[in-house]
């Protein structure tokens, strides 16, 4: 008797390569976007396509390698160095739905792996200051004044 493995979302997508897709459509974005492309620690996308690929494919029920090598996903936590308000999680957000739309998934599908993404994005929000935070300085002063009112 052949055991009978339940299909994941990830199997019922196309798996690997449809993953690959998306990451590799995602990127392709944020690689021009200049509020989210200084977020990224390596010169190249590459290293954070292969983590996102690996940890999108272990949570839609491919393999584990996401938690093989880095341990648990803990995605506040490593999200937190960065500057994610709602501009950034707007600008992630719109260069993950095109990478979705690229996909051409049925609608049940492409509607689960969007509720997801929307809801994870809204999730790593971890300031409402604006990127560019703090005061500029007025054009030829050498310093902010303490009490601009009073100078």
């Amino acid at each position: 008797m052949t055991e009978v493995r339940p299909s994941s979302f990830y199997d019922e997508v196309g798996g690997h390569d449809t993953f690959v897709r998306l990451v590799d459509a995602f990127y392709r974005g944020v690689a021009t976007d200049e509020v989210l492309k200084p977020m990224y620690p390596e010169e190249d996308l590459g290293p954070a396509a292969v983590r996102l690929t690996m940890f999108l494919e272990q949570y839609w029920g491919g393999p584990s390698a996401y938690s093989e090598q880095r341990g648990h996903p803990r995605l506040r936590m490593r999200h937190m160095p960065f500057h994610v308000n709602p501009d950034a999680r707007d600008r992630w957000l719109a260069h993950m739905h095109a990478a979705v739309d690229e996909l051409g998934l049925s609608p049940l599908h492409e509607a689960t792996l969007w509720d997801y993404l929307q809801r994870a994005a809204h999730a790593m929000v971890n300031t409402f200051e604006p990127t560019g935070i703090g005061p500029s300085r007025p054009a030829g002063s050498s310093a902010l004044p303490v009490h601009p009112d009073t100078a």
